[in-house]
């Protein structure tokens, strides 16, 4: 695990929907692998469905893959670094290789550059990967998700799950350079859109129903991550 530069000043970036892309940043719990709150137990991961299959099919693109996270279990005293690292290097014996792991260990309070929605983790990531943020597209299930990529100037995909906000859902729908679908699949496949057509991200918007009336996704609660 390499955790994101604390030095990593928050920006806003001018979000580059024509860049081509070269890197897909993916949040981990609810994104690719199933959300256990504060969990530091390897044998508790599990992956979320097709996870796998979606994720090969972007390595076989040749895009680079990397996770940004907020594990503020960390800074809450409920984890320990090295719970994270063992949950880390599980989840990529189950979904194969990262390029680079970014994780933000602080808790809310702490104000600091790196937890989503602030940029540090994405633009970190990028920088690990030697891309551009621009080059870069961040897969997650809340906003938090969403905002940290239109602040580094990266392109976001919304996955709802029945904790997602539905605020959070109608607000990307909205978005310009974000698209809502309504798995890790279609994802996937979106990416690999963008990959033949870098100005397609505002061609591809829909959520899962009526971006006005998202009454079917559960309101989230104070998220543990």
């Amino acid at each position: 695990m390499t955790p994101a530069a604390d030095a990593v000043a928050p920006a806003r970036h001018r979000l580059g929907s024509t860049a081509p892309v070269r890197a897909v940043l993916l949040d981990r719990d609810g994104t690719i692998v199933v959300d256990v709150p504060y969990n530091g137990d390897p044998e508790r991961v599990r992956p979320v469905p097709g996870a796998r299959a979606a994720l090969d099919r972007l390595r076989d693109a040749g895009l680079a893959l990397g996770v940004v996270s907020n594990q503020s279990g960390i800074g809450r005293g409920r984890l320990t670094r090295g719970q994270v690292t063992a949950v880390n290097a599980r989840a990529e014996e189950l979904l194969g290789p990262f390029g680079t792991w970014q994780v933000c260990p602080h808790a809310p309070e702490d104000g600091c550059p790196c937890r989503k929605p602030a940029p540090g983790l994405v633009l970190a990531a990028a920088a690990a990967l030697g891309v551009a943020p621009a080059e870069c597209v961040v897969v997650g299930d809340i906003g938090a998700d969403v905002g940290a990529a239109v602040a580094a100037g990266a392109r976001a995909v919304l996955v709802p799950t029945p904790v997602t906000r539905p605020e959070e859902v109608a607000t990307a729908a909205r978005m310009p350079g974000v698209v809502v679908v309504t798995d890790l699949a279609a994802a996937a496949e979106h990416v690999l859109d963008l990959v033949g057509d870098p100005a397609a991200v505002d061609a591809g918007h829909g959520t899962p129903g009526d971006p006005d009336h998202p009454t079917a996704l559960a309101a989230r609660p104070e998220a543990a991550r």
